[in-house]
């Protein structure tokens, strides 16, 4: 036992606590990657129950301008309205290409708005903005739309251009200077009528949970990879501290032989493969 003494100094206790400290970060870190693959599960499910969903009333799913529930993403809503003029909003990817959303303010019959995005559209030669926007249908206009919540705010606002730098809906309420749904907006799903030319609509999302499972198992090998450093530094410590015991001579001497015996292997098998060409 007096052989591992040095275990018990203060110098390996310091060890001891930076590898469990070192776990605990890798334990939180796949903790985190853990809960990240949760909500990547919940949108998927989100998805596959929503998407395809009996399309109902906007109002029975936004009875107040302020409400939405996260559980209704994807739903299909039906409205019906007049188009007023439409905005567009930057850097926006489809495709390997930066465009832009093509959003139009459909006005209802109680004076709100539902704002709509009718899909994406390429940029033109001035990349600044599109070279042509298709028109919106136009009179009483039926929209089947499905749901998504409004998007945050982002450096650098509306361009002079009136170009949105995201679908933030308090902002196109003050540039509409109307009542706007504030916490919803709808992808177009169909128009009635339609109108031939239209923007690109947006595809329906692929399911992916993404990497995080296989990362937070990541955080606990490195956990564990600590642990097993710490216990081949008081190996090599153990070693060092007992070069002269009998015992750990003897020890030693063996593993030279076994090393020396893998060299030889090594060196005939090499000879063997030398000779055969």
């Amino acid at each position: 036992m007096k052989r591992w003494g040095f275990v018990f100094s203060a110098r390996w206790a310091r060890y001891l606590a930076l590898a469990i400290l070192f776990a605990i970060a890798c334990g939180l870190l796949s903790w985190w990657q853990l809960a990240r693959r949760e909500d990547k599960v919940a949108e998927i499910q989100r998805v596959e129950q929503n998407y395809e969903a009996p399309a109902v009333p906007l109002q029975s799913v936004l009875p107040d301008l302020d409400t939405f529930d996260p559980d209704d993403e994807w739903l299909r809503v039906e409205v019906s309205g007049v188009y007023e003029d439409q905005l567009l909003v930057r850097n926006r990817p489809m495709s390997g290409k930066v465009g832009f959303e093509v959003l139009a303010p459909l006005r209802l019959e109680d004076g709100t708005v539902f704002l709509v995005d009718r899909g994406w559209v390429p940029p033109g030669e001035d990349s600044a903005y599109p070279d042509s926007v298709p028109a919106a249908p136009q009179g009483q206009v039926s929209v089947t739309a499905r749901l998504k919540p409004g998007e945050p705010t982002l450096p650098g606002g509306t361009t002079a251009q009136g170009v949105l730098a995201s679908i933030q809906l308090d902002e196109v309420e003050s540039i509409l200077g109307s009542a706007v749904y504030g916490e919803a907006y709808g992808l177009v799903a169909s128009e009635s009528p339609s109108v031939t030319d239209n923007p690109i609509p947006a595809a329906r999302p692929e399911p992916d949970e993404g990497p995080h499972l296989s990362y937070a198992f990541q955080w606990v090998i490195f956990a564990i990879i600590g642990f097993a450093g710490l216990g081949v530094a008081i190996r090599q410590e153990y070693r060092y501290r007992n070069a002269e015991d009998p015992v750990e001579k003897e020890r030693a001497a063996k593993r030279e032989l076994r090393r020396q015996a893998r060299r030889t292997d090594d060196n005939v098998e090499d000879a063997l493969l030398d000779s055969s060409r």
